[in-house]
């Protein structure tokens, strides 16, 4: 199985009055969006499934790929990383699967997946980070294909 974690790009800092969920993307976290999000679409087998978490930042992120993608309410801020592998149906999906969330968890995830404990691994705003299993029911077939940043996309 193939799972992409998606971090959002740059979103307006929060402030009184403003739900966290509502927050958008900046200019910039637009343009990031757009990068990785051209750079993943041709990368990515045609009959990947997004999932998305409900926040307005990631939705706008998820956008950037011009795929069609689901909102998932269990990949919001603060969910925990057995959530989100759980919700990618991780390792036994048989298709590719992008999940496009939020810090600290998707790092979580991550240290998750590398080290067998949640730690809080650094994932930079609109990066991807790409692990492959190869067999579902053998984790030593787990390897890191790719982490990439929207800065070093070709635009």
């Amino acid at each position: 199985m193939d799972l992409i974690l998606w971090r959002h790009a740059e979103a307006e800092d929060g402030h009184e009055g403003l739900p966290d969920l509502e927050r958008a993307l900046t200019s910039k976290g637009q343009k990031q969006a757009k990068r990785m999000g051209k750079w993943l679409d041709s990368q990515l087998p045609d009959n990947s499934r997004i999932l998305v978490s409900p926040a307005v930042r990631t939705v706008q992120t998820a956008e950037g790929l011009g795929r069609k993608y689901k909102v998932n309410a269990e990949l919001a801020p603060d969910a925990a990383p057995e959530a989100i592998l759980q919700a990618a149906n991780w390792p036994a999906s048989k298709e590719t699967v992008v999940i496009v969330g939020h810090q600290p968890t998707l790092g979580q995830v991550a240290a998750l997946l590398l080290t067998g404990e949640a730690l809080d691994f650094e994932m930079k705003k609109a990066a991807a980070w790409w692990f492959v299993q190869r067999e579902a029911d053998d984790p030593a077939s787990l390897y890191l294909k790719a982490v990439m940043a929207a800065d070093l996309v070709v635009k």
